[in-house]
């Protein structure tokens, strides 16, 4: 029986990929639809969707008899050529396939690069040229791709007026990106503007460019000019204190190791400044979770110059939320080998990984352990571990390191405020109340339009049932800070109910309800409140919807039941 079953499922799935494969391959009328090609074929797309490489290559390879009649196959299989690295096949396929009638992106896209990369600049060019004519892509880039690329063939032929001129006929949408382009032609040339263009750019307040930091600081190196440098490092860390690549390069400055950050990036090299252009596009398509697409620009960038290894922090990036957790745990753990700030990061992330594989104690273990072994850990190393301790729910552990970062920090640190707050909750949680209170009231004394410690702490005063009127005071200002956030709302509406102002608190708590219909206190909160202004049919309504709703806790669930019998009394 359970043979038959599974067989008539193995038909129908046949069945499927029959008349998937009609309607793919309408175009191609001439490919021979042979059981084993249309299901190696099939099998080759769903692993590289799946990112799974090495088994897409494994069938693609096997109907490379397909590849003059399906344009689709000819994508799939480039594209897993070069996630697999394995360029020279690459560039061998794309020139085998290349049709001068027809457009290929990829194709002479590579095509362009392997002759770019062997200095023959009128081939490439033409090929470059073709990724503008290609209508699929313009919708994407719109002349962008092309002309970039067109724009450092120019360069290096030494064709400057001309390189700066293809530059402009990027479209105005692609500003920034052509800006930073702009930037690199200059350094390249030698332009005497290129420092001066790379600190306008950093210092945009519209846009982060914390990452061209870097950059200006690699600049002002190979211009001899390191106490510039150290300076451009200092200030940037104030402004981006997260920023990996900034607090790797403030570790080779301090300890005189120049040369690595050099060794990173030459806007003299051919490669270097292309392998950067491709980077961006790869960011771009990370960010827009097309994380195959991505990772095939980031090889083609790390192909170009394989030196910059920091940017392999994206594969790992891409490989987390795809959820290959043993791709990206390897990439972390190259990672480390970079310098002490690239090592702690990839043990937090190595960690949290863990923590999802073997649980939280050995996620814990293993990322404590890795702390341990720091040689000089600052206040930023002791703040995020308390983090993670504290995410998992361990606030006792977490409140010793935020109280140990707290001792090495600077008083006027802008990140103090922060790790009040932060060791404030996990002494709430803790039920000290005490410590909680002075921590969050010192974070605000600091800081005071922080919307979410306003509310933290207002609404447990509330909750306690102490301090209503400056818990209301302080809810009206965090309301101002963020006038849709439901759970502010919530607040404010629940701090008038405390005061028996039902009829305010009802107008804030359905606000609250609109903005989060399935949270479950929200929706009691505020079905308390109909009960009390004799709304008991709609209140009934609101307490039965919540038994319906996901992840209400039994205690909550208990309460409700109670009251849809009891109702709610009246305390005088």
């Amino acid at each position: 029986m359970k043979f038959l079953i599974k067989k008539i499922y193995i038909i129908l799935f046949l069945l499927i990929i029959l008349l998937t494969a009609t309607k793919t391959f309408a175009r191609d009328s001439k490919i021979q639809y042979a059981g084993e090609n249309i299901s190696n074929y099939f099998l080759g797309v769903i692993s590289a969707n799946q990112s799974h490489n090495k088994e897409a290559f494994r069938y693609l390879k096997k109907v490379q008899s397909i590849k003059n009649k399906h344009s689709q196959f000819n994508v799939e299989f480039i594209r897993t050529l070069v996630l697999l690295e394995k360029f020279k096949q690459a560039f061998a396929f794309s020139k085998n396939v290349w049709s001068e009638n027809e457009f290929f992106f990829e194709a002479d896209l590579l095509l362009g690069l392997d002759s770019f990369i062997k200095k023959d600049y009128i081939s490439a060019e033409r090929h470059f040229e073709r990724l503008n004519k290609i209508s699929q892509y313009n919708l994407i880039f719109n002349n962008f791709f092309g002309n970039v690329l067109i724009a450092w063939t120019r360069a290096f032929q030494g064709n400057k007026v001309e390189s700066f001129n293809f530059l402009e006929k990027i479209p105005s949408t692609y500003h920034h990106l052509k800006s930073i382009q702009n930037i690199f032609l200059q350094c390249y040339f030698d332009s005497n503007d290129t420092q001066k263009s790379l600190e306008e750019l950093i210092e945009n307040e519209n846009y982060n460019f914390s990452r061209y930091n870097f950059f200006l600081v690699n600049y002002l190196l190979s211009k001899n000019k390191t106490i510039e440098a150290k300076k451009i490092i200092q200030n940037s860390r104030k402004k981006y204190s997260s920023n990996l690549l900034i607090r790797q390069t403030e570790f080779f400055l301090q300890n005189d190791e120049n040369e690595k950050i050099k060794n990173f990036f030459n806007c003299k090299n051919p490669n270097d400044p292309l392998a950067e252009f491709f980077y961006v596009i790869a960011n771009l398509y990370s960010s827009e979770k097309d994380y195959r697409l991505s990772n095939f620009y980031l090889k083609i960038s790390l192909f170009l110059n394989s030196k910059f290894t920091p940017n392999e922090a994206l594969f790992a990036e891409n490989f987390y939320y795809q959820k290959k957790n043993k791709e990206s745990k390897s990439i972390y753990y190259s990672l480390k080998s970079i310098g002490p700030a690239y090592s702690w990061y990839a043990s937090k992330n190595i960690a949290t990984i863990l923590l999802y594989e073997k649980g939280k104690e050995y996620s814990l273990n293993s990322l404590e352990k890795d702390f341990n072994l720091l040689s000089n850990p600052n206040f930023e190393h002791y703040y995020e571990l308390a983090n993670f301790y504290k995410d998992n729910e361990y606030y006792k552990e977490s409140i010793k390191y935020y109280s140990l970062a707290l001792k090495k920090i600077k008083k006027n640190h802008s990140l103090v405020p922060k790790i009040l707050d932060r060791r404030g909750t996990s002494f709430e949680r803790l039920n000290d109340w005490e410590n909680a209170e002075k921590d969050l009231l010192e974070s605000l004394k600091i800081l005071p339009d922080q919307a979410h410690v306003l509310n933290y702490l207002a609404y447990s005063w509330v909750d306690k049932g102490i301090n209503l009127d400056r818990g209301l005071e302080m809810l009206k200002k965090a309301t101002e800070l963020k006038k849709n956030d439901g759970y502010i709302i919530d607040s404010l509406g629940w701090a008038y109910y405390a005061k028996k102002d039902y009829i305010k608190a009802k107008f804030f708590l359905q606000k609250a309800v609109e903005l989060l219909p399935s949270d479950p206190i929200v929706n009691d909160h505020y079905a308390d409140a109909l009960w009390m202004l004799n709304k008991k049919i709609q209140a009934r309504y609101f307490w039965s919807n919540i038994l319906k709703l996901n992840d209400v806790e039994q205690e909550l669930k208990d309460m409700i039941k109670k009251k849809l019998i009891f109702g709610i009394a009246r305390k005088l």
